[in-house]
């Protein structure tokens, strides 16, 4: 009894160290933002806020368990082990580094040169289209329903750049959403929150009628047990993470809108994004 518990533990410690190669790109994110933060907390004097950091670093572990571990395995053999992944992977953690507002503490600790040189290309034709609410949400959205109504789920099972092109399309594409959503980093296009709003809504939708259309077709070779479970899951699930959402949108309308006493003098705030004005 003693060798097979023994045996038992040495093969897990085995599989543990399998993961290390894969985790090292997650570990070295981490540790650059902890070193940025750190830079620019002695460059200006002032602490980057360690709430910041926590978004990241729990944003990072979530991106990490969808594609490393033992979720990561069970997905490619279980639909709703998959959706699970999927939400870590295209929402939550999006939503979590947006938080984080990474651009910013990049903009703080680069030289003014680099800086510059990223503005210009943030100012570009490009980011404009891709950064409009519309043009996310169609990345976003339409792409998942690419993904389950078509071959490409299957796909995906089968080959290897397959997967890590849908893997990196989910994560980039719900950076993209939410990132056009809510203002955190510096935004040089800015959308009004009347169009913001109708966007998320819209695409909303789009996610929760897709859960209730997988519920019912199931993608090629998905039992129907776990076509429902993954379903149901991507629904509540999904409907967890929008609200959130949801709330940081409003809050941020509410706050570039609400009156502000200037001098004994009540103003208005003029909403820009998450900037304001008097």
């Amino acid at each position: 009894m003693m060798m097979n518990h023994s045996n038992h533990y040495s093969s897990e410690r085995m599989a543990a160290h399998e993961y290390l190669p894969s985790a090292l790109p997650f570990v070295l994110l981490i540790l650059l933002y902890a070193a940025a933060a750190i830079l620019s907390s002695r460059r200006y004097g002032r602490t980057w806020p360690l709430s910041r950091f926590t978004l990241w670093l729990l944003g990072i572990l979530a991106a990490a368990a969808a594609v490393i571990g033992p979720l990561a395995e069970q997905a490619h053999r279980n639909f709703e082990a998959h959706m699970a992944a999927h939400l870590l992977l295209g929402m939550l953690a999006p939503l979590l580094l947006v938080l984080s507002a990474p651009l910013t503490l990049a903009l703080r600790v680069f030289n003014t040169g680099t800086s510059r040189r990223i503005s210009r290309i943030l100012k570009g034709s490009y980011f404009r289209f891709l950064s409009h609410p519309v043009t996310a949400s169609i990345l976003n959205i339409g792409g998942l329903w690419l993904l389950y109504c078509t071959s490409i789920y299957s796909l995906m099972q089968d080959y290897l750049l397959v997967h890590l092109i849908v893997h990196v399309h989910i994560f980039l594409s719900g950076y993209v959403f939410t990132a056009s959503m809510i203002y955190i980093d510096p935004t040089p296009h800015r959308t009004g929150y009347i169009l913001r709003t109708v966007v998320m809504v819209t695409a909303l939708a789009g996610h929760g009628i897709l859960a209730k259309y997988l519920y019912a077709n199931p993608p090629a070779g998905v039992p129907a047990a776990q076509a429902e479970a993954g379903s149901l899951l991507m629904y509540y699930g999904g409907d967890g993470i929008h609200i959130i959402l949801i709330l940081l949108l409003c809050l941020q309308w509410y706050r570039s809108a609400r009156p502000r006493v200037v001098c004994g003098k009540k103003t208005s705030r003029i909403a820009l994004g998450d900037q304001e004005v008097v």
